[in-house]
């Protein structure tokens, strides 16, 4: 069955710590950082070995060395094994890219939660992932294995990723690219067999993207090289043609340029894009802005409201406002009702008015 994310969360809180479960999906649509953020803010140590790069089982068990009062075999215990007797989530990345010896060793593990004849604390679970597709190289799986996990393929819509994007900071103008879009957020396999492998974009990729293009307001020919070897050729010319004909302006030029000359490009966005905006703004605030700017930021920040208000743009207002009194924003709503009296007010006129 294929699950989104939201289906993948009801799974994971619903299904016994003894039930193995395994996720089926391509690389880079973010399985490990879901797994990983889902289980850390629960208070769970997410443990993650990547199978396929393990030559031996003892990468895995651990290396034997002779136990002086019985003089038999023991094992020494891996540097992951849980000692303090906590629960832990044990994600093992990559399992059909393991070599048949390491499979074996998981045997016990994902059925008795053993290995080497130690076991895991009680209430630790076991979660495999695996690539699926004929563009992998990848080692068929013991049917006995297979049927020790409940199996889903997993594959997170693009309002799911657009919904984690906007609150993580991805910045705003990838954020808008992808809303309109969409098919560029994943690698298209039967296009990069037919380039000879050229590179494609995916969720992480655009992650990277992000990284690097967030300390730059405008983007010019000299930012593709950089872009093309992070998403390829085909989806860099296509995300500079949509910056240019829609030339979203960064939530940098917003707070901390001057506000008039911004107003123009802000006029010629659609709402969806708007939202994307209202989040980079409240992102690049909430993330901390430097002393010497905060006065201009406050300013244009109200400026921005007024802007939206003359212009009847009254959804992206309320839009606004409800990322003030979202949890992801705290530190926002301080600035604002610190630095920011005159907006304020204006928004609890908003309110009022509704």
């Amino acid at each position: 069955m294929t699950v989104d994310t939201d289906q993948l969360y009801f799974i994971l809180e619903n299904t016994p710590a003894e039930q193995n479960i395994m996720l089926v999906g391509k690389h880079g649509i973010g399985k490990s950082r879901i797994l990983e953020e889902y289980y850390t803010k629960k208070g769970f140590k997410v443990v993650t070995l990547f199978l396929g790069q393990m030559s031996d089982p003892g990468d895995l068990i651990g290396l034997p060395e002779k136990d002086e009062k019985t003089g038999k075999t023991d094992f020494l215990l891996p540097y992951w094994f849980p000692t303090d007797r906590k629960p832990v989530v044990l994600f093992l990345d990559e399992l059909n890219r393991a070599r048949p010896e390491v499979l074996q060793t998981i045997m016990d593990l994902t059925l008795n939660r053993k290995l080497a004849g130690k076991a895991l604390p009680l209430g630790s679970r076991i979660i495999s992932a695996v690539n699926n597709g004929n563009e992998y190289q990848l080692t068929d799986l013991d049917p006995a294995l297979v049927s020790r996990f409940n199996i889903y393929e997993f594959a997170p819509s693009v309002e799911n990723w657009l919904s984690w994007a906007k609150e993580s900071g991805i910045d705003s103008r990838i954020t808008s690219f992808i809303s309109e879009n969409p098919e560029f957020l994943d690698s298209d396999a039967s296009y990069a067999e037919a380039a000879n492998l050229e590179r494609t974009p995916d969720r992480r990729s655009w992650e990277r993207t992000s990284d690097v293009i967030k300390k730059f307001p405008e983007l010019s020919d000299i930012h593709k090289p950089i872009i093309t070897g992070i998403i390829g050729t085909r989806a860099t010319s296509t995300f500079f043609r949509f910056l240019i004909e829609h030339d979203v302006p960064a939530a940098s030029e917003i707070l901390n340029g001057d506000f008039s000359l911004v107003e123009k490009r802000l006029s010629k966005l659609a709402i969806p894009v708007m939202s994307t905006v209202n989040v980079s703004v409240f992102r690049l605030i909430e993330n901390g802005l430097e002393e010497a700017k905060k006065k201009t930021a406050a300013k244009n920040l109200s400026a921005y409201f007024e802007y939206l208000e003359k212009n009847g743009k009254r959804e992206i207002q309320a839009h606004f406002i409800n990322l003030c009194s979202a949890e992801s924003f705290p530190e926002t709503l301080v600035f604002i009702s610190e630095n920011c009296p005159d907006l304020y007010k204006a928004m609890t006129d908003f309110i009022m008015d509704s």
